[in-house]
């Protein structure tokens, strides 16, 4: 077994002795850090690789911290001035999951740099932390990168915020492909405008 698979095994068991105690010492040095922070080498080294990282100039590291549970709604004093059905102030979902909210703070946060991808690291009670593989599209390591470069095009400016990337690929349930999908392809919006739109012909 390579070492890439041995820590890939190790990582599929969270509840592990050697994991819970690493994770334990972890989110504490974590907690006492800045929400989002840059790293000088990935925390879980085969993950990154697998997401297309590189350990070379242009290619960056940031740990981002999330706090977990729902969302309050955002009005003042939990007062919404409306009707008893919009009331609701604390038990609101949030649509995309954790992971995709990590790689847009990054990408508010670091706004000449391209998402790549992302992946967990650790979690406490109050939070989960995320890292998160930026790209520099200006670097010269980078634009002569063939398996880099695509990346560099400017259809790809902030692909975190327009669900391009693969956690917000899930969010928008592009990941399962049994029945009942064809009305989340290429997306919601664009499926009902489809549907509920009428085309006649000019000369009829």
């Amino acid at each position: 077994m390579g070492a890439y698979k041995f820590l890939n095994e190790i990582w599929r068991n969270k509840q592990s002795d050697a994991l819970r105690f690493l994770n334990r010492l972890r989110v504490w040095e974590y907690r006492q850090l800045p929400a989002v922070i840059r790293v000088s080498k990935p925390t879980r080294t085969e993950k990154a690789h697998q997401l297309g990282y590189k350990a070379r100039q242009g290619v960056s590291i940031y740990r981002v911290r999330i706090r977990r549970g729902g969302r309050k709604r955002n009005v003042k004093h939990g007062i919404n001035y409306g009707k008893p059905r919009n009331i609701g102030i604390n038990e609101q979902k949030h649509f995309r999951n954790l992971r995709s909210v990590s790689e847009e703070r990054v990408g508010r946060r670091c706004g000449n740099l391209r998402v790549l991808s992302s992946y967990y690291v650790a979690q406490d009670g109050s939070y989960k932390w995320f890292e998160v593989i930026c790209v520099d599209p200006q670097h010269k390591a980078v634009r002569q990168d063939p398996e880099l470069n695509w990346i560099v095009n400017a259809v790809h400016k902030h692909r975190e915020l327009r669900g391009m990337t693969s956690a917000g690929r899930e969010g928008r349930g592009l990941h399962s492909r049994r029945h009942g999908t064809s009305k989340l392809r290429p997306s919601r919006r664009a499926t009902w405008k489809h549907n509920n739109t009428q085309s006649l012909r000019r000369y009829r």
